[in-house]
């Protein structure tokens, strides 16, 4: 070897440890705010306000430096994304901007991942990604269009993502009808004893998750295939790289007492049927929209619409790994993957529950982030109550009384845990300064007894109704 070739390599090799010194950032962990910016967690884990009021927001992502990247909800203008950058390690958001030359269609844009080097995010109708350039916090160039959907604005039109370690982006489809009620078989304005379309017709497009080459682009549904189906409404959706599978919460189906009131009361529509964690396998089907899941029972029961009783049980299709309760509307998961928390964290599932918003009379429930713990690789079917405090009152007897609505999740690099809440913007980032080792039951009890509330425990049929006025 010539001494200009080891010239030339040495140069090469100093480039190269020099860009990874500029992407790489040594990380202090900032001081918590003194009230945890609202929230209530468990003993030895404090939380500060990255920002405080963006505006609609739905899902975020963290980048290895520790910049943010947020998706807004807006639909009357471009520049649907913001970018955040703390610039001074203190935890909070010096750099606010807003950028983005896509366009908003819909008001349920949703995602926003970080994934080989690209920014991916969606509108309702659309899948872009854009190229992040260190150190630069703005990307690079236009948004690339990955995915189209073809179909018309529609309900539970959210695209949520996740990615597998083989190339592949799966996206949801979710359904836009409740039971693909069939609404010819009921007369007048009627919903009671409705019947629900058999086959449903909605199964061949939608109620279900479609996979598609990552790096792809102008993709249209036709151009994936379908991955699984019988999934009403799924926004939460994460790949668990401990196991390389593919999970997701879905949001159960409403109204079982309003489409039959004979065979369902107003307190078990407020109860069933679960919202379902589940693990997603090729070609796996989940039922819907012919069957719900009893958490109570666990099993899978055949749909009013489709014959059920409440005893009639449901065979061929998958079941979940546990049932959650019903209508919390779970609308973000997270593997944890970081060392700064306890041990008993790692690799455990955090969701985020948006709320419910039709459990009257009784009392709405989640408007919180959960965890559930994993023991050799499945969930222990227990959840526990992680960050809450984010209703700010202790009966919330409709969403608008909610004064912040869980929505998204991220894992920073390192390790602590940034949530996005939907109502106004508000970002937390939450982080672990308690002792490790030592951390267990005891620290966990105070949050175990949270359940006792309103907008957390089962209802009690007769002294929780509410009083409508």
């Amino acid at each position: 070897m010539t001494s200009f070739t080891r010239q030339v390599l040495l140069l090469f090799a100093l480039s190269i440890v020099l860009i990874a010194c500029q992407q790489k950032k040594t990380f202090t962990l900032p001081k918590a705010d003194a009230d945890n910016g609202g929230l209530i967690l468990p003993d030895g884990f404090g939380a500060l306000v990255v920002v405080d009021s963006l505006g609609l927001t739905r899902h975020l992502a963290v980048n290895d430096n520790g910049d943010i990247y947020v998706k807004m909800r807006i639909i009357d203008r471009d520049s649907g994304t913001v970018a955040l950058r703390d610039t001074n390690d203190d935890g909070r958001a010096d750099i606010i901007q807003r950028f983005g030359d896509y366009e908003n269609d819909g008001s349920f844009a949703t995602e926003m991942r970080i994934h080989n080097g690209y920014i991916y995010f969606s509108s309702e109708l659309r899948v872009y990604r854009q190229k992040l350039t260190p150190p630069n916090l703005i990307p690079d160039g236009h948004s690339e269009i990955v995915v189209i959907d073809p179909y018309p604005l529609r309900w539970h039109n959210a695209k949520s993502l996740a990615f597998d370690n083989k190339g592949a982006m799966y996206v949801t489809f979710s359904a836009p009808t409740n039971v693909c009620e069939d609404w010819s078989s009921v007369s007048g304005k009627s919903t009671e004893f409705v019947k629900g379309q058999y086959p449903c017709e909605q199964l061949k497009a939608f109620g279900g998750i479609w996979q598609f080459d990552a790096n792809k682009l102008q993709q249209s549904q036709s151009d994936g295939r379908l991955y699984a189906t019988g999934l009403r409404s799924v926004v939460a959706i994460a790949w668990n790289e401990a196991d390389s599978g593919l999970y997701a919460v879905q949001h159960g189906r409403d109204y079982l007492s309003g489409h039959d009131p004979l065979h369902f009361t107003e307190w078990e529509n407020a109860v069933l049927p679960a919202e379902e964690f589940v693990k997603i396998k090729n070609d796996s089907d989940f039922g819907w929209p012919y069957t719900y899941y009893d958490p109570f029972k666990h099993k899978r029961m055949i749909a009013p619409e489709y014959g059920g009783d409440g005893e009639k049980e449901a065979t061929g299709y998958e079941d979940p790994l546990m049932g959650l309760p019903a209508h919390w509307a779970p609308n973000d998961l997270l593997f944890y993957k970081g060392d700064q928390f306890p041990a008993r964290y790692k690799k455990g599932a955090f969701i985020a529950f948006h709320g419910s918003t039709n459990r009257a009379p009784y009392p709405q429930g989640g408007y919180i982030v959960a965890f559930v713990p994993f023991e050799n690789g499945k969930p222990t079917d227990h959840w526990e109550v992680f960050a809450d405090g984010f209703a700010g009152v202790d009966t919330i007897a409709s969403m608008a009384d909610a004064k912040y609505r869980p929505m998204g999740l991220s894992e920073g690099p390192d390790g602590s845990l940034y949530v996005s809440e939907s109502k106004k913007g508000k970002i937390w980032r939450v982080l672990f300064t308690g002792d490790r080792t030592n951390f267990g039951n005891a620290q966990l009890a105070a949050m175990e007894k949270r359940k006792s509330r309103s907008y957390l425990k089962i209802p009690d049929e007769k002294a929780d109704r509410l009083t409508v006025k």
